[in-house]
């Protein structure tokens, strides 16, 4: 009871308590068991009262200017709540709109899963396996080697047409049922006879828009399949060609008991060009700096004959050829030179064909057709990316001459919308070159103004000074024309508006496809002998056939070669020492490293890093991973074990509840979660020797990212054992059905273990508690924060259920009807209105704060009981037993997980992270995208303008010599 009387000067609090809390500075008077508090200031009677009175007065005046400080300053954070309020209401009218966009998960069925990309790359891989482990061939043998190729070879040709054979009999059956068996040997008669099938197959199904899609979808699988089996089988061609054609050369020097010759032979003048072209290429893929370099660019109307010209200057039959069809698809650079033998190469691989043998020529022109096709990409009809070919023979003219896809003036269905438009631009873009000699094709057995690229070469080169007009099918022009002086006014150049350097008349086949160079040479001689136009005089003897043609293109070629090779010479030695002085101004230090070189010294440090995963004490892992583990079953601890089983009451059914609950766990999710924190384990001390090294004096940050992203990538690669859960769930098993706890230590520890654990668990409670009830006392007087209306009534709410637990600290954890209603009713007393879910919501916290301070309690009384436990008195240390087994079980759980990642998965991601990086490595893409920065690609062009002037010095010395 207390009793207040207050008083001019101040109060005084008479209380019949024995004892009271006592503020600093009060004075207290006991009589009788009786205290009381003087609260106020004590009065000074020897003052006089005028005096007191203007004291009083001035107290007056200071509290007046106190209040309306404050006034002010909560006008101040009146306008701060405002501002901060807005903010609030724009972010929920963010969100209402965000959440009444269309939802788009949709798209995740549509597209195609990753799945099915890598099994297609694992069934790749394992097809090249079998290739290698089939086509092995014994260099020993000599007698079996070419039989055994050409046998081996020609089983897989045949095996891959059945197999195209069985595809489209197979879609035929299904299409209208018609048996009819297709053989085809190249890759286009088989899609076009697709595309044919599918096309009737779609206008008599019922639903033709998907049958459509259906039908387009399996024609692309098909293509590309065929088109990727026949690049992957040519290459294993060719490398087992080129070993076994090195073996029985060193087989044969050895058995004449000489050494193999180490000398490298002496390349051609016409070679050692092209490799320059080739290097500007790569320098500078819009041709820009090659622009300055000469090259014989092969331009016409499609079907005018221009392969056909290319084809009678290399002597051979090259080229894939269509019966009206566009065939060039990719502009296709052809290097001619003089040789002993005649030969044609690709400039990225190594295999020889014979163009003297049928079967190799087939080879050739089915190589150029899957490298067209492969290099078409995106729905497109033409790309500009080059294919580069060396041909070889004896009686050839040395130059570098580029066949560009033919000019067409209408697109057919099947193309790109594109596709007239991206020809023109192609074929304007290489004939700009200033140095380029433009062999301009016209076909003479149609009308002259049906012509289309005699005006794009009039537009790119006006007066002529590099152009050469040629005009094929003069046969069928004489034949067909009755008028004979039109052809004499083509080759005078009087009927088109362009100019040319020269004009020359060539036949170049009767128009039949198995012809062969020499046929059509005979054929072409003879009807030049026995032409009206020859013998009447209407064209001059140099002006016709092919041989005369490619002397003079070869003439104008090398004279242009000759003089603009030392000016490009000249402008590189000036833009390398303009990059070398970049370099040395900003760089000085550094050594110049290209994209290669980099790649190769971060990966020596990334598998540094994987070895000092070696270097981990086992007492470090077990201490990572039993932080790790405890980390990810604390919740499930608790939450799901430990408190539904101490609130059932007594200590028997504690027992029983958790057992029950152990065993549960133990054989559903226990070891799939230890298993992820193994591998989370492994994660974060790889990171940390990432980190570690990210953090030293010369470390070098232009490989940060370069790491980050194949760590990444290995660690999305590598998966744990499947056998490690099993073993792990009878070890955690076994070790969870102890119950004994046989040495002081371990109790001790599981005490201080439950102590901890339920001291972090109240810790998370009371922040939780925090943001319901809101800012306490303290916080509101001094930094003048407010309670919202939900946190005032959670404080209400509080207030009474408080009174429930003091008066039974033992109450269950559920709520009677009748204190819902009695709460209810002691609020709306104070008009407060909550109902008995929010009631509900607000005990929760509130009830598991006050069980966690009496287990604490418990615990604490638990310290010195182990006596009593080990003597089986009755003590109530459940708990504790409890804890024990979990730490137990995360102690055995550590040490298999800590065994495994030393002799297993360490390796394995070590592995992991090997295969990352080959496959980088080979990706020039991940290269450039990862290795970034003016540092990269200075060193790149440095490198790079280094390698093509030496290329050009080399073959200026060359050709000096050969003057």
């Amino acid at each position: 009871m207390e009793h207040i009387l207050k008083g001019r000067f101040g109060r005084v609090v008479i209380s019949t308590y024995a004892q009271l809390p006592l503020k600093y500075g009060s004075n207290v008077t006991c009589r009788r068991g009786i205290c009381s508090t003087w609260t106020g200031r004590t009065l000074d009677r020897s003052r006089p009262l005028l005096k007191r009175y203007q004291l009083q007065q001035q107290r007056q005046y200071g509290m007046f200017a106190v209040r309306a400080l404050r006034g002010l300053l909560k006008v101040r954070y009146l306008l701060l709540g405002g501002a901060v309020g807005g903010g609030v209401t724009l972010q929920k009218k963010y969100q209402d709109w965000k959440e009444g966009l269309p939802d788009m998960k949709w798209l995740d069925e549509v597209m195609p899963d990753n799945d099915k990309w890598k099994q297609w790359r694992g069934s790749l891989i394992d097809f090249k396996d079998n290739i290698k482990d089939n086509i092995e061939i014994d260099p020993r043998l000599k007698a079996l080697t070419e039989a055994k190729y050409q046998q081996f070879r020609n089983w897989f040709d045949q095996r891959l047409d059945d197999a195209i054979a069985a595809a489209e009999q197979t879609e035929n059956n299904h299409q209208n049922g018609n048996n009819k068996l297709i053989k085809s040997t190249s890759l286009g008669e088989v899609a076009e006879e697709l595309k044919s099938q599918s096309t009737v197959y779609t206008r008599s199904a019922p639903n033709e828009e998907q049958i459509r899609r259906e039908a387009q979808q399996r024609l692309d699988a098909i293509q590309e399949e065929m088109m990727q089996t026949q690049i992957r089988y040519q290459r294993e061609l060719e490398r087992v060609e080129k070993e076994n054609k090195e073996l029985r050369k060193q087989n044969l020097l050895l058995r004449q008991g000489r050494k193999p010759s180490t000398r490298q032979v002496k390349r051609s003048l016409i070679d050692m060009y092209s490799d320059v072209l080739d290097e500007l290429a790569d320098y500078d893929s819009g041709y820009n700096t090659a622009d300055q370099l000469p090259r014989v660019v092969v331009v016409g109307d499609q079907s005018s004959g221009k392969t056909s010209v290319l084809e009678m200057i290399a002597q051979a039959r090259i080229f894939p050829r269509g019966a009206g069809e566009m065939m060039t698809r990719a502009p296709v650079k052809v290097t001619l030179s003089e040789g002993p033998y005649h030969v044609a190469q690709f400039r990225d691989s190594s295999r020889e064909f014979d163009l003297t043998k049928e079967s190799d020529l087939a080879d050739l022109r089915r190589e150029v057709e899957l490298r067209m096709r492969n290099s078409v990409r995106g729905g497109k009809t033409v790309s500009s990316d080059v294919i580069s070919m060396t041909v070889k023979g004896p009686g050839l003219q040395r130059m570098v001459l580029v066949d560009l896809p033919g000019i067409i003036s209408t697109q057919t269905t099947d193309m790109a919308a594109d596709t007239r438009e991206s020809i023109k631009m192609m074929s304007q873009g290489y004939m700009n070159n200033p140095n380029a000699i433009i062999l301009c094709i016209q076909d003479g057995s149609v009308d002259a103004e049906r012509s289309n690229v005699t005006d794009i070469v009039a537009q790119c080169d006006p007066q002529g000074k590099r152009t050469i007009f040629v005009l094929t099918k003069v046969d069928m022009a004489e034949e067909n024309l009755a008028n004979p002086d039109r052809i004499r006014k083509i080759l005078s150049g009087k009927l088109f508006p362009m100019k040319a350097l020269g004009y020359f008349a060539v036949v170049t086949g009767r128009g039949r496809k198995d012809d062969s160079i020499q046929t059509i040479k005979d054929y072409e001689e003879q009807f030049f002998r026995g032409s009206k136009l020859f013998k009447e005089g209407l064209i001059r003897s140099t002006q016709v056939t092919t041989r005369n043609l490619s002397l003079a293109v070869a003439d104008c070629f090398w004279k242009m070669v000759r003089e603009t090779v030392e000016q490009q010479a000249d402008a590189f030695k000036a833009t390398r020492f303009n990059l070398e002085t970049e370099w040395k101004n900003n760089f000085p230090r550094l050594r110049e490293q290209d994209r290669d070189e980099l790649f190769e010294r971060a990966r020596s440090e990334i598998l540094d890093e994987v070895v000092n995963l070696s270097q981990v004490s086992p007492k470090q892992w077990e201490d990572c991973l039993l932080d790790k583990i405890w980390d990810k079953v604390s919740n499930h601890v608790f939450e799901n074990i430990y408190l539904p089983a101490a609130q059932t009451g007594t200590q028997a059914t504690f027992d029983t509840a958790v057992d029950i609950k152990l065993r549960q766990w133990t054989e559903q999710g226990l070891p799939a979660k230890s298993v992820e924190s193994g591998w989370e384990t492994l994660q974060s001390e790889f990171d940390r020797f990432m980190q570690k090294a990210a953090q030293a004096t010369d470390h070098d940050d232009i490989f940060d990212q370069l790491k980050t992203a194949v760590v990444t990538e290995a660690m999305q690669r590598h998966s744990w054992e499947d056998k490690a859960s099993e073993m792990l769930r009878v070890i955690q098993l076994n070790t969870l059905e102890d119950r004994s706890i046989s040495d002081k230590r371990d109790w001790d520890s599981a005490v201080k273990f439950l102590e901890s654990s339920i001291k972090h668990k109240m810790k998370q409670n009371e922040g939780l508690l925090k943001q319901m009830l809101g800012p306490s006392m303290k916080e509101r007087w001094l930094y003048w924060r407010y309670l919202s209306e939900y946190q005032q009534k959670c404080c209400s709410v509080k207030t009474e259920l408080d009174k429930i637990l003091y008066s039974d600290e033992k109450h269950p954890p559920l709520l009677s009807f009748d204190e819902l209603t009695t709460i209810r009713k002691n609020l709306q007393r104070s008009n407060i209105e909550v109902d008995s879910d929010f009631i509900r919501e607000v005990w929760r916290p509130i009830y598991r704060q006050h069980f966690l301070k009496q287990s604490l309690s418990r615990t604490y009384d638990c310290r010195k009981a182990f006596y009593m436990y080990h003597q089986q008195m009755d003590v109530e240390c459940g708990d504790v037993v409890l804890f024990h087994r979990i730490q137990q079980m995360m102690k055995v759980t550590a040490n298999a997980l800590r065994q495994q990642i030393m002799n297993r998965e360490a390796r394995r991601l070590d592995k992991e992270i090997k295969d990352v990086l080959e496959d980088y490595s080979q990706d020039a893409e991940k290269k450039q995208k990862l290795l970034t920065g003016r540092r990269v690609t200075l060193a790149e062009d440095l490198k790079r303008v280094r390698q093509i002037q030496e290329k050009l010095e080399e073959f200026i010395q060359a050709l000096n010599k050969e003057k």
